[in-house]
């Protein structure tokens, strides 16, 4: 299996230390919480915070270490040392704390079922059984992978000021109910795998469709949430169909990150796309873990029909022999295993792929009359799609102006622009 890492040297000055506040944040507040508890949790968050920001003040005009992580927890854990200092309660837990070494070094003699990994105990404890499941996945994303209360909002669609203060009241409870980071044994750790798939899959989606910024693809966070998968494989009890399954998904997905943005920093469209820049060795080890992923008495799980879509996808040899019927049939049985209004949305596509844009007009004008209908970016650019090929110019023109209102970022914002340009 390659490894999924991305060098400092290959990013831009301009995204440099965002990937190192994205690749950074989560293990220093892993780490700091395994060595201080969760009780003191505000102090480490500002630690990380504070080395972050002196990282980035001081490497503006020095080189970034060799090992910018490394040089990051030492400056957050002397922070907590100096809080230890002034704060007497702290120091029975950090008496035996070496102030000269900063790498934690696991034990060899760890049990199988026991993750040594600092960010995947971090997980699992932020989704213990004691707190709603939406608050488990706004402590994961928010301490384990840095979300931006944005980020938190748009995963889970609610509005800022509900995640910021949902995100107070989980750590308060956290705290004041005392419990515990251990990870669980067997019983306990497979109980939780599913909230903590779907934690690492709002981490992936998040780097695969940015909500903010620039970027439009955050490539070190799709890496890192395939990492903290891979990791999952390695505990006998967390290797379950549907973790190959979503192994599989983001390999699928991650295969085509060079033929999404062309030369220009513009985005393309799949029936747009150069295959042959398609990566083929991560749609092979796709399908490893695809085949794996159907092994098992297991039910069906949303990941394994995500992964058979993206599969067909990947396998074709053009946009236009793309095996659509079956397409739609997933979709139609992921509608019959768990409705979304997303998912019917989605549905549209090999619709009208299948059927032509008047059939799929129509369908579109009933979801749209719906009260749980999504009436987004992708319905609008869906939409002055179908307009344009029933040749209603103006309709269309006006379906892509609310969808560049819409646009998640601003390389898809530039991407409706171009098309609505077009015509």
């Amino acid at each position: 299996m390659r490894a999924f890492f991305i060098s400092m040297d290959s990013i831009s000055i301009n995204t440099q230390f965002d990937h190192l506040f994205r690749h950074s944040y989560g293990r220093l507040v892993a780490t700091l919480v395994n060595k201080f508890g969760f009780n003191h949790i505000e102090s480490i968050e500002d630690s990380v915070q504070e080395a972050l920001i002196k990282g980035m003040q001081v490497w503006a005009y020095k080189s970034v270490p060799e090992d910018p992580t490394a040089w990051l927890l030492t400056v957050a854990k002397n922070k907590m040392l100096d809080i230890n200092r002034r704060n007497k309660q702290l120091a029975t837990i950090t008496a035996n704390i070496n102030e000269s070494s900063y790498v934690e070094k696991p034990s060899v003699s760890h049990l199988d079922h026991t993750i040594i990994d600092d960010q995947l105990r971090m997980i699992f404890a932020c989704c213990h059984p004691n707190l709603t499941q939406e608050n488990q996945i706004i402590l994961t994303l928010k301490l384990v992978a840095g979300f931006h209360n944005r980020e938190v909002a748009r995963a889970l669609l609610k509005n800022e000021e509900t995640v910021a203060k949902a995100f107070t009241r989980a750590k308060k409870k956290f705290r004041d109910s005392n419990l515990s980071l251990t990870i669980p044994f067997e019983i306990g750790l497979s109980s939780r795998l599913n909230i903590v798939l779907k934690t690492i899959y709002l981490l992936f989606s998040e780097g695969y469709a940015a909500s903010s910024g620039e970027e439009p693809i955050k490539r070190d966070l799709c890496f890192e949430a395939i990492r903290l998968a891979l990791l999952l494989r390695e505990n006998k009890f967390c290797d379950r169909p549907n973790l190959n399954a979503l192994i599989a998904l983001m390999c699928f997905h991650t295969s085509r990150f060079d033929a999404r943005i062309n030369a220009n920093d513009e985005f393309v469209d799949l029936g747009n796309q150069d295959r042959n820049l398609w990566d083929q060795e991560l749609i092979t080890i796709g399908r490893t873990y695809l085949s794996k992923a159907t092994q098992g008495p297991e039910q069906p799980t949303d990941y394994l029909f995500q992964a058979l879509i993206s599969f067909y996808h990947c396998t074709a040899k053009s946009f236009e022999t793309t095996d659509w019927q079956s397409i739609l049939k997933l979709y139609d049985l992921k509608l019959k295993h768990a409705y979304t209004p997303l998912i019917e949305l989605n549905r549209m596509v090999p619709y009208y792929q299948i059927h032509g844009a008047e059939k799929t007009y129509n369908l579109l004008q009933i979801y749209s009359r719906k009260d749980h209908a999504i009436l987004d970016s992708l319905y609008y650019a869906l939409k002055a799609q179908l307009l344009t090929d029933m040749n209603r110019i103006d309709d269309a023109i006006e379906s892509y102006d609310k969808a560049v209102i819409l646009a998640k970022n601003e390389t898809e914002r530039r991407h409706l622009k171009r098309k609505k340009n077009r015509l």
